[in-house]
């Protein structure tokens, strides 16, 4: 087996180790998150990322309707439509119509659903700040590699 061969496999083993651990971190923060979130704003309900990013989705561009949600999560407009409405009769989000369209029917966040939208929010931001201080000790020839590598690998796995 050559050095190229060799490299290749490294990099695969690897891959799965990344998405092993990442699979593992998401569940314990989202558990831990979901928890704390739940006490914070005393209700009673379970979510699951999905409808957690739902929520997130209806909360950035409120109103809007069945169709728009599940083009913006990539999903189908059954499945999107089981979970607002798991989301409504939950108390997250509630239905609204335009002065103009009676027909269509639009989300809207409830105050629930908008305390826990912040905190989603903010759990990303964090997040998002623990990536960039990762990222920090890589040169700007690596994160130009790094960004292609991770487009690359979005395409591969559409």
């Amino acid at each position: 087996m050559n050095t190229n061969q060799m490299t290749k496999i490294a990099i695969h083993d690897n891959f799965i180790r990344f998405l092993e651990n990442k699979e593992q971190y998401e569940n314990r923060v989202t558990s831990v998150f979901l928890e704390e979130l739940l006490k914070m704003i005393e209700v009673e309900s379970t979510l699951n990322m999905t409808e957690l990013h739902t929520i997130a989705c209806i909360g950035e561009q409120e109103p809007i309707n069945v169709t728009s949600i599940a083009e913006k999560m990539n999903l189908s407009k059954g499945n999107t439509s089981k979970i607002t409405n798991k989301l409504l009769n939950a108390g997250w989000v509630r239905k609204t119509q335009l002065n103009d369209n009676k027909k269509e029917v639009y989300f809207r966040l409830t105050t629930a659903g908008k305390k826990l939208f912040a905190l989603h929010d903010e759990l990303h931001h964090k997040e998002q700040q623990r990536m960039y201080e990762f990222l920090n000790k890589y040169s700007e020839s690596e994160l130009d590699f790094i960004k292609r590598l991770f487009g690359d690998l979005s395409d591969f796995y559409r």
